[in-house]
């Protein structure tokens, strides 16, 4: 009698026990279940509320940065199809030389500043979701929604283009419609930061000891010389440097008469590399008006990474921004090697060293002597 009541109690408990491991992979299928596809409304920068498939598996970007945040947000490998535009142009985007292979994509529209979107392009690569900056406004976005039957969700770079709230409810916001809400949160995170130990490391040094800075050849829809700069320039704002062209009131780019060069004479110049060569050119027929800079006389203009390219190259911005602290203030940025940090950027942003290549397409970090050739 023992016996048989000690087998009985075992299997009891057997029964016991499988009872518990049937109801717990019960539960665990309607987990998984529950964490499965599943619809719902998001609000995107046009304060549009979009009713979405999350987690988005197949995406398209469209318009000026929008492929640019949806690989800072880690989802290069759920794009079906890219603009013309991005496979014509092969320099100055990181995140497509991180990302070669999107350029074996299927094309999706031409792309570019003033294009539209194409809808049967679009519907032919078949995404759940269509990301857009730029091209298209609240209504437009809603016309294409409705030409294609695929959800439009409108990003933005904002004001500034880099250390921008927008940028960052841009990123967050492709996190959660494609379910890299982790990878997007650890992007905005270590963007924030960059601001936050750029802005610190000069906070206390005060306004007439910091030396007065220009910077020209910046591009603005093509290439320019010397005259073309920018106030409130974003890698200089954000260490607190001292922008003569703030003078002129431009919260963006603006072209000068190069005689207000002269006036303003600042000690330290640089110079966007993608306007370097019309810059030298400039040099070569009119020398003397160069030679009547302080910065030029005393050797302090230097070269400086391209960063607008199809909108704001965040990545580039801030380690532009992070070279100009070090030769504005060295000492505040003693402890900072340029080309190491740009790496750094480009690695946690995109995965991929990258300053080599950006160094060879354009020039890199470097003291520029204009009577070079």
């Amino acid at each position: 009698m023992k016996k048989r009541g000690a087998i009985y109690l075992t299997l009891l408990i057997a029964v016991f026990v499988a009872a518990l491991s049937l109801a717990g992979c019960g539960d665990k299928g309607a987990e998984e279940k529950a964490s499965g596809p599943k619809t719902t409304l998001v609000t995107d920068l046009a304060g549009r509320e979009v009713e979405v498939t999350v987690p988005a598996e197949r995406v398209t970007a469209i318009g000026p940065g929008a492929l640019r945040l949806v690989c800072y947000a880690g989802c290069d490998d759920k794009v079906v199809g890219i603009e013309n535009m991005e496979k014509q142009w092969s320099t100055g985007r990181p995140y497509i030389i991180a990302n070669p292979e999107l350029l074996d994509l299927p094309v999706i529209g031409q792309g570019g500043p003033d294009s539209t979107p194409d809808p049967e392009m679009l519907l032919n690569a078949d995404p759940d979701v269509i990301f857009v900056a730029y091209l298209v406004d609240a209504a437009k976005a809603d016309e294409l929604q409705a030409k294609t039957g695929i959800p439009v969700v409108v990003l933005s770079y904002g004001q500034l283009g880099t250390f921008d709230q927008e940028v960052y409810d841009s990123i967050a916001l492709i996190g959660e419609i494609t379910g890299e809400t982790e990878k997007a949160e650890e992007v905005i995170a270590y963007i924030k930061g960059c601001r936050k130990d750029l802005e610190e490391r000069t906070a206390d040094i005060p306004e007439d000891e910091k030396p007065r800075v220009y910077v020209g050849g910046i591009g603005m829809k093509g290439t320019h010389g010397i005259e073309s700069t920018q106030g409130n320039f974003p890698p200089l704002a954000s260490i607190g440097a001292v922008n003569v062209a703030d003078e002129t009131g431009s919260k963006g780019s603006v072209m000068i008469d190069k005689e207000k060069l002269i006036e303003w004479d600042p000690d330290i110049i640089f110079i966007d590399e993608s306007g370097l060569q019309m810059v030298r050119e400039d040099y070569a027929g009119n020398p003397g008006f160069y030679q009547t800079l302080k910065a030029v006389k005393e050797g302090k203009v230097y070269g400086y990474l391209p960063y607008n390219y199809y909108t704001t190259n965040i990545d580039t911005a801030i380690a532009d921004a992070y070279f100009m602290g070090k030769i504005v203030f060295p000492e505040a940025f003693e402890d900072v090697d340029p080309e190491e940090k740009a790496d750094e950027i480009y690695e946690f942003l995109l995965g991929k060293a990258l300053y080599a290549q950006m160094a060879k397409d354009f020039g890199g970090f470097q003291k520029i002597d204009l009577a070079a050739k």
